[in-house]
């Protein structure tokens, strides 16, 4: 009984409130003066034909701001599975982390909204193009906040329509808007005279003509485009914008000429070379401005008058009293023996100095050249490895100049031939093995070169 009562707990809770179905909504035309003029007007047109995104937008931003909130995280991760059909299986393995309850909700409300179809035969979702329409509208969402995010935002729409043929006059009207109003913020800016508000607004309209510029191109292409196709509004707006534009860049100058008289009016503080932009700064970092007058505001002086024998009791009291003796300084510690140890010293494998020690023993016979295999052979895999390894150090000219048992191997008198031709061998440990020889180069330089022949060959 307890746990249906839970149960049903959670359920009310997470239950979204529904307003009562005998409640009438008001229409559209009912909150104008005149019912007729919402039906001349263009952009009410354009949004009733909208009516199943706007019908979207409100499914998933309706109600509680933390169940919008859950609402659109579960459609950007839907969105962003990569499966075309998605079992429900599937659904629950990805939102494992969200409770039952909720989640059904979620999914009941994207089924009302028409951004999920159900196949009933299948048991599997499907994402439906109107997802996918409302994905564009919300992916500002989940994308990084970066500076003149605005600006950006309808440069980028107006540019990649156009570099799609999707552009629409209200794409420019919108921008066009949004430069006039930076055309402002910057004109007050300048008519304030503050220097700070000035550097700031700088700033922000040098980022802002630095947009304009990259899709200066784009903007021009647009009203060359329009007058090709007789697009008579597409091409107004689009001198209007590049009018905005222009504004924008003559007032690069005006900027210029308010932080030259800021910089007239800027006053130094003696030979210090500090400025009152300086100090405005620094006052501008102190968090509590009024703890600078603590301790500035002046005390009076209070008088204390003693008399003679009070003065001579308090000196023989301070000459009295018990004193602690200052500390006695101790000697340095004797020498002592350092205790006897072991220095570990990491020293090679021991089958390079058998290798050399084998290769000393077939110079001092005289051998011209050997088999690979005595060399290499003998021992563990590892160990015939590690020697196989030892092999093209035999002459190597960069290890000739070293110290040591590395250099002495190198300058060791004999060479390494491997062959193409492999084989079994007869080896505890190794069955297959690449066969060689070793050659002595000393044997080899000792040996007189032939000399050829020259014959008089006579007719």
């Amino acid at each position: 009984m307890a746990a249906g009562l839970v149960g049903a707990g959670i359920i009310q809770t997470m239950r979204e409130p529904n307003h009562p179905a005998s409640e009438d909504e008001a229409r559209f035309e009912d909150f104008f003066r005149d019912a007729a003029a919402p039906n001349e007007a263009q952009l009410l047109w354009q949004l009733e034909r909208q009516e199943a995104l706007t019908a979207a937008l409100r499914a998933l931003f309706h109600g509680p701001a933390s169940l919008v909130k859950l609402r659109v995280w579960v459609f950007m991760e839907v969105m962003a599975m990569p499966a075309s059909r998605i079992s429900r299986e599937t659904f629950n393995l990805h939102f494992h982390m969200l409770r039952d309850e909720p989640l059904e909700l979620v999914l009941k409300r994207l089924r009302e909204a028409e951004l999920l179809l159900w196949d009933a035969s299948n048991q599997q979702y499907s994402v439906t193009p109107l997802a996918q329409q409302l994905l564009g509208l919300l992916t500002p969402l989940v994308t990084a906040s970066a500076q003149d995010a605005d600006l950006s935002a309808l440069l980028t729409n107006v540019t990649g329509a156009h570099q799609l043929g999707t552009l629409d006059a209200a794409q420019l009207q919108h921008l066009q808007a949004q430069l006039s109003r930076l055309y402002d913020e910057f004109a007050d800016a300048i008519a304030s005279g503050s220097e700070f508000h000035l550097r700031r607004a700088r700033q922000r309209f040098g980022r802002a003509l630095s947009l304009v510029e990259k899709a200066s191109e784009a903007l021009s292409a647009i009203m060359v485009q329009a007058q090709e196709q007789g697009n008579a509004k597409l091409e107004r707006l689009a001198r209007e914008l590049g009018l905005a534009q222009a504004r924008l860049l003559a007032m690069a100058s005006q900027f210029n000429r308010a932080l030259q008289q800021a910089d007239r009016q800027r006053v130094t503080l003696g030979s210090t070379g500090i400025t009152t932009t300086d100090v405005r700064r620094w006052l501008q970092g102190v968090h509590f401005l009024e703890n600078l007058s603590l301790g500035a505001l002046s005390r009076p002086v209070h008088p204390i008058f003693v008399a003679q024998h009070e003065l001579l009791d308090t000196a023989e009291a301070e000459f009295e009293r018990d004193r602690p003796k200052p500390p006695v300084p101790e000697a340095l510690p004797s020498a002592q023996a350092a205790a006897l140890g072991e220095l570990a010293v990491m020293s090679l494998p021991p089958e390079m100095g058998l290798m050399q020690a084998l290769l000393a023993r077939w110079s001092e016979a005289g051998e011209v050249e050997q088999d690979l295999a005595p060399a290499v052979l003998g021992g563990s895999y590892a160990r015939a490895s590690y020697r196989a390894q030892l092999l093209p150090l035999l002459g190597d000219p960069q290890a000739q100049h070293l110290s040591g048992a590395t250099g002495d191997m190198a300058r060791q008198p004999w060479r390494v031939h491997w062959s193409a031709e492999q084989g079994e061998i007869d080896d505890e440990h190794i069955a297959w093995m690449s066969s060689g020889v070793l050659r002595s180069t000393a044997a080899a330089a000792a040996t007189p070169a032939p000399q050829e022949k020259n014959e008089d060959k006579s007719e």
